[in-house]
């Protein structure tokens, strides 16, 4: 593999590293951080990577000239000025660099496997022990691996074992596309589900952090928008985002589950010109609900975070004096992760984001894709790019989908025969960009995002046990307009996330087992587009703005009214909190535009939305496309407004609406 950087561009990303932890010690040095960071786009490669160069060429002219020979209090003080506290949004984008810096020094992995690692010299520096060597007495979940879940290898694919001619192609193998897939195999088609990303079943994931990220996620986790306010978390591997998620299910709109004053969705939907029967897609939800094993996690799960979330919030809610506060539903998260109270529920290692390395969670790649391969003969092609829908023109004049030609792994391409339809699940943004290509008009327009950010709080010495040892996230609260969300991460992503420079920063993550943590997620509805390609996305400031505000302002109280000593929230500048604060101000001060805040979104939907006329919508009702005969979208891009939570049940139900009440291509 080439560099993936020049000589003065590893000096640079030096001279950089000891500058953000000026003040601090570290634990390893700053070249090692500086090949963590090579090493990461050395993986991703592509697009990403020239990104990468370019962002580092155009951060090092900002810092000014011979910034690698200056001393280091120079350095610091010319980021100070230009990155931390400037208010050009191009020096904004570019301070965010810091996450990775961070992320590439406490993501710091020691050659082989935990065993290899229980020395790790960062982990041993903030008091973290990786999975293998935590104490679990009686009552607790071992942490072992769960065997015959996983996708036979013969089910995947290689170019040499290729047909020409499938009755069916999937394009995609995540929420939408799996569940696709399965049912469409079940009628007896014979399906091929092609998949971007790679094979990388639960035994050959590891805790290393920044090799799983790299190889699972899209653009290694640091995929932006256009402006670069946003990062898009999306998985890209067999199993697709389900693989890489935190198995949260959420129905919209779930009696004793939503906050009673929340909108509609469904009915929004209706009122726009997408009616979907209410009824037939609770029961796709029911269907998706028994083939993962959906339920309620343990508490026990979810032992830190997860109460201080909830208590917080009841005490918060019991001094305000908004009644909308009073009927807010503040509990458990249901999850796919296990079935609960079965010797194969989740073992709580904290590690959801960056696969399920002992075969616990029941995605979809250990559940729907297994079951589409093993029982109905469909088969799996990983690593190949779907590049363009061919058409021909059936008996009414409708386009006709005849085959799709793919991109293979060796960068060649191949034609593929559908004697029956195809199916389109990559995503938002890759299922928009698809359809472009195969010349459907009006896709990548009005799309939603849930929009989170993390506030992270700081707990008196001795309160509860190590906050890092438990599930990643398990408890939520709607408070009607928007959620709070418990989460807690491994060390490279609570780093990436954790806000604050130079020696704050590090101040913080030492006290990394008494630290608590939550986020917000705020709907943003049909704000965005799809660019050349790339998502662009913009929150309004009449209305987006003052919502965010106000909900990082809440989950703050709630914090404090947990006991926390000072609250850090994710603002680019990395200020912190204290409960003697007026905090709505502080946020209205702090909060002026997008770029002030950390900002991403693990749930993009919309793009191709579903509308009975096709002069609005790209899909109808029952999730084709409009002006085709057999061509299907069933994944979350057809949603036609924004959903508000978190969207991967409502993208399976949908999904199952689609194909799973009888063959979809009669």
């Amino acid at each position: 593999m080439a560099a993936p950087f020049g000589h003065g561009q590893l000096k640079f990303l030096k001279a950089l590293t000891e500058a953000l932890f000026h003040g601090a010690e570290m634990a390893i040095s700053a070249d090692q951080v500086v090949a963590n960071v090579a090493e990461l786009f050395g993986k991703v490669g592509g697009t990403k990577l020239e990104e990468m160069r370019v962002s580092l060429a155009a951060t090092e002219f900002v810092l000014g000239p011979m910034f690698s020979e200056v001393g280091v209090a120079t350095r610091v003080a010319r980021i100070e000025d230009r990155l931390r506290d400037s208010q050009i949004d191009l020096f904004q984008d570019m301070g965010r660099l810091r996450g990775i810096i961070y992320a590439c020094y406490y993501g710091h992995w020691l050659p082989g496997g935990e065993d290899q690692n229980v020395g790790n010299p960062v982990h041993r520096q903030i008091g973290f022990a990786l999975p293998k060597f935590r104490a679990r007495g009686p009552g607790e979940m071992p942490i072992t691996r769960v065997e015959g879940r996983e996708i036979d290898p013969a089910h995947i694919l290689d170019a040499d074992s290729l047909d020409d001619r499938y009755d069916v192609i999937v394009v995609g193998s995540g929420a939408g596309g799996a569940v696709a897939a399965c049912n469409i195999a079940a009628q007896g088609y014979k399906v091929l589900i092609v998949e971007a990303g790679p094979f990388y079943p639960s035994p050959a994931i590891t805790h290393h952090e920044l090799d799983m990220i790299a190889r699972l996620y899209k653009h290694g986790a640091v995929q932006t928008t256009t402006n670069r306010d946003f990062v898009v978390f999306q998985g890209r591997c067999v199993g697709g985002s389900s693989t890489i998620n935190n198995g949260i299910c959420l129905r919209v709109n779930e009696e004793g589950r939503t906050h009673p004053d929340a909108l509609d969705v469904l009915a929004k939907w209706a009122s726009i010109g997408a009616p979907v029967d209410r009824a037939a897609f609770d029961a796709s939800y029911d269907a998706v609900q028994a083939k993962l094993g959906i339920a309620r996690i343990e508490p026990r799960s979810g032992r830190h975070n997860g109460p201080h979330l909830m208590n917080g919030w009841h005490a918060y809610a019991a001094t305000s004096a908004d009644p909308k506060d009073a009927r807010a539903v503040a509990d458990w998260f249901d999850k796919n992760f296990g079935p609960s109270g079965t010797p194969n529920a989740c073992a709580y290692c904290g590690y959801c984001n960056s696969g399920c390395a002992y075969g616990r969670r029941m995605g979809v790649a250990q559940t729907y894709l297994p079951e589409a391969c093993r029982d109905h003969g469909a088969r799996i092609l990983p690593g190949t790019k779907a590049d363009r829908i061919l058409w021909q023109t059936a008996y009414d004049g409708r386009r006709e989908a005849e085959a799709v030609r793919l991109v293979l792994p060796d960068g060649s391409r191949r034609i593929v025969g559908a004697r029956v339809g195809v199916v389109v699940a990559a995503g938002t943004i890759a299922s928009s960009k698809l359809l472009d290509r195969s010349d459907i008009d009006g896709t990548g327009y009005q799309v939603s995002l849930n929009v989170a950010s993390p506030v992270v709080a700081l707990m008196p010495e001795g309160v509860g046990g190590n906050a890092w040892d438990e599930d990643q996230m398990s408890s939520y609260v709607d408070c009607g307009d928007f959620l709070l969300e418990s989460h807690f991460q491994p060390p490279m992503s609570m780093a990436s996330l954790m806000p604050g420079w130079f020696a704050d920063h590090a101040a913080r993550m030492k006290n990394y087992g008494r630290v608590h943590s939550a986020g917000v997620l705020v709907p943003a509805d049909r704000r965005g587009q799809i660019d050349d390609g790339k998502l662009k996305f913009r929150l309004d400031t009449q209305d987006d703005l003052p919502l965010l505000r106000r909900a990082m302002a809440t989950l703050t109280k709630v914090h404090f009214a947990a006991g926390a000593i000072e609250c850090y929230p994710a603002l680019a500048k990395g200020q912190k909190v204290t409960p003697d604060m007026d905090i709505d101000g502080f946020f209205a001060a702090a909060i002026r535009e997008q770029d002030d805040v950390t900002l991403s979104s693990s749930h993009p939907h919309g793009g191709n939305a579903m509308h009975e006329n096709p002069q609005h919508g790209v899909v109808d009702p029952a999730c084709r496309v409009h002006g085709t005969t057999n061509v299907l979208v069933t994944d979350a891009s057809v949603f036609p407004s924004c959903i508000r939570v978190n969207a991967q049940w409502t993208t399976m139900a949908m999904a199952h609406y689609a194909t799973g009440r009888g063959d979809p291509f009669r």
